[in-house]
């Protein structure tokens, strides 16, 4: 494990024990473009009209990911994928792109294909509702995935486990997406109404524990133990 996805899991645990309500990483869908801002894109009365949502992709530290992880829009909005850092594709889980399909059925299988220059962007305008799981082709099987929720969720991706989970963290679920409009990498999952983890968070954070507990402490080689 790399020191910044090392801290990150630190901080993320910490903040989840103290947290009583809501989940980490939520950023409003109104922010700025750093943690997937949107923009409104369209007038008419009452404040219709589409909205333009930023998803950042990222290569950082031997990490490889899109910020934020989940990201929920309305029917007719465009979400706008900008290269930060490396070289990274956004590109449905759709039987068109020899993918497993967790689309809607009636969506189009979108590939923005590989990106290379910073600042290079790719865009798709989602028109029919429900969840939409990709990926980053060079970078899927080191957890490079996102999910994008349009109205209310449904359709493939509903049914089954996303193949490849985040890099850290864990993927977020549709109903959390649709609550908090956005949610960051990497995504941590508070207790929520059971006041309990999902099993996936502490089985990557098994080890944590004993490495916290062996920085913070001494070990004595007569006993076999770390003491305070």
């Amino acid at each position: 494990m790399n020191r910044r996805t090392f801290m990150k899991n630190i901080a993320g645990g910490v903040a989840v024990l103290g947290a009583s309500t809501g989940v980490t990483g939520a950023s409003n869908e109104n922010s700025t473009a750093e943690s997937g801002g949107s923009t409104d894109a369209g007038g008419g009365s009452g404040g219709g009209g589409s909205t333009t949502h930023t998803i950042q992709m990222v290569t950082e530290d031997g990490e490889y990911y899109f910020d934020p992880v989940g990201l929920h829009v309305d029917p007719g909005d465009t979400v706008e994928w900008v290269l930060e850092s490396g070289d990274h594709s956004a590109t449905a889980y759709a039987e068109s792109n020899q993918a497993e399909q967790r689309i809607p059925a009636d969506a189009s299988g979108f590939d923005s294909g590989l990106l290379e220059e910073t600042g290079a962007s790719f865009s798709y305008t989602f028109e029919v509702e429900g969840t939409y799981d990709y990926f980053c082709s060079p970078h899927k099987q080191l957890g490079m995935v996102g999910r994008v929720v349009c109205g209310d969720p449904g359709g493939p991706a509903e049914e089954g486990a996303i193949p490849n989970e985040p890099g850290s963290g864990l993927m977020p679920g549709s109903g959390d997406i649709v609550e908090a409009g956005s949610l960051s990498y990497p995504y941590v999952p508070s207790g929520g109404s059971s006041g309990s983890l999902p099993w996936q968070f502490w089985a990557a954070t098994g080890g944590l524990g004993t490495a916290v507990v062996a920085m913070a402490s001494k070990y004595d080689r007569a006993s076999g133990r770390y003491s305070e």
